[in-house]
């Protein structure tokens, strides 16, 4: 992949949910989340319907290329429309897609998505500390730090810390 690399979000569909529970069951994606348990094809359809249909959740299939090649998924979960905030998760399912920027590039579009279509002041996030890579690639996307929660999830029977970062509107426009 080249800079040049088309990275396009389109709105999740149900037809999407082999692919993700593939990649949300994968070792590679799923060790990088706080939640680790099996994904289903029915438990991802619960999630469209009961999260995505309801708009507590806004998701989308990260695409690449003239081909719109599915590589992974990106999100806003737990939109409180009161506070304007919401959550933000990412996954490149596809391990030739990761390591080149999509991730980040995907990042930014959805985050613009936040703020300029869901009407968002706040987007926050919540990743492993030790998932450097991801840190660096938030970081990159616009994220700041705002603090550790040390020991936070016990993971493989250890303690982990977890990172909590966020994008504010007002930096995301400057």
């Amino acid at each position: 992949m080249t800079t040049e690399t088309i990275v396009r979000l389109r709105p999740i569909a149900i037809s999407d949910s082999e692919n993700i529970v593939a990649w949300r069951n994968s070792e590679s994606v799923r060790s990088n989340f706080i939640y680790q348990a099996d994904f289903t094809v029915a438990g991802q359809h619960r999630w469209m319907a009961e999260q995505v249909a309801t708009g507590r959740v806004a998701q989308f299939i990260i695409e690449l290329g003239e081909s719109q090649t599915p590589v992974g998924s990106t999100f806003i979960r737990d939109i409180d429309r009161e506070h304007r905030k919401g959550e933000f998760g990412i996954f490149i399912g596809e391990t030739a897609a990761r390591g080149r920027g999509v991730g980040t590039e995907a990042a930014k579009q959805m985050v613009d998505h936040g703020f300029s279509e869901l009407g968002l002041n706040k987007i926050f996030l919540r990743v492993l500390a030790h998932n450097r890579g991801a840190v660096r690639s938030y970081e990159n996307a616009g994220f700041i730090r705002e603090g550790v929660l040390r020991q936070d999830v016990i993971l493989a029977g250890e303690p982990t810390d977890v990172i909590l970062m966020a994008v504010l509107r007002e930096d995301w426009r400057k």
